[in-house]
């Protein structure tokens, strides 16, 4: 089945290190032209106060090379990383054609300050909090809960999107140092077990060209299950469902976990 990519490449500053956004370029580019054939199509988004097409569908070819001419970010951006997931889902939706997978790969350290539901509420908490309505622990309580609902909202689409969403984490290691960190990379590995895919971090700056090499690989292998469904479940509510390989109990099954049935 020929593949529809979308791929959201961080511009913000908490990951353009300079010299080190060049390789994330290159390497990404280098991906598209592996793993792409002649069939496929790749558009490319820019994670950064906005979500920001850059290049619609195309080849390998035009796609990488759009990818490489993105600038790297030379003053403080911030991160409106939930809409533009949710914005890639909502375009594979209008765009990717019938009967082609779908897949949004996302480059970023998946650390959300400015989407829209985070944003308007933190600015209404603080103009609470001004006033003396609200306590700074309420306040955060109300902002992690926000949080939360943001993620599920965004795993929604990807899965009404019918996409496997994958992330590659630049941040290495050091994801596992502070709170926000390891809080935004748990949201990016939920989104992806959910959808059948995988949150890469690499240990290195050299060991991105790998993780690229096992996404490519993940997504030329992949075996294809169709059953006809007795569910009851009403038309547009998710249907769970589960699979295994019971006579070999130590195998581990990578799948998605449901999905949302297409209107007839």
């Amino acid at each position: 089945m020929p593949l529809d990519i979308v791929l959201l490449f961080d511009i913000s500053s908490s990951v353009s290190q300079k010299g080190f956004f060049a390789f994330q370029q290159k390497a990404a580019a280098s991906f598209l032209r592996q793993v792409m054939k002649p069939s496929d199509r790749a558009a490319v988004f820019t994670i950064g106060a906005q979500p920001l097409l850059v290049s619609p569908f195309a080849s390998a070819e035009v796609a990488a090379a759009k990818l490489q001419t993105i600038p790297a970010a030379t003053s403080p951006v911030p991160t409106a990383f939930y809409d533009t997931v949710s914005a890639s889902a909502k375009y594979l939706i209008e765009h990717s054609a019938e009967r082609h997978r779908r897949v949004i790969v996302v480059i970023s350290d998946g650390d959300d300050n400015f989407s829209n539901l985070v944003r308007e509420m933190t600015i209404a908490e603080v103009r609470a909090s001004q006033r003396g309505d609200v306590t700074p622990a309420a306040a955060k309580i109300s902002l992690d809960t926000r949080r939360e609902r943001a993620v599920l909202d965004v795993q929604k689409a990807v899965q009404q999107a019918d996409a496997a969403f994958y992330s590659i984490n630049p941040g290495g290691k050091s994801v596992h140092l502070n709170l926000i960190s390891t809080r935004s990379q748990n949201a990016m590995r939920l989104i992806a077990e959910s959808t059948g895919g995988t949150a890469f971090i690499p240990d290195s700056e050299m060991d991105l060209e790998r993780v690229f090499s096992e996404v490519a690989a993940e997504l030329r292998g992949q075996y294809l299950l169709q059953y006809y469904s007795n569910s009851q479940t009403p038309a547009g509510q998710f249907r769970s469902i589960k699979v295994a390989v019971p006579t070999h109990p130590e195998i581990r099954v990578r799948a998605r976990q449901g999905y949302y049935p297409k209107q007839k």
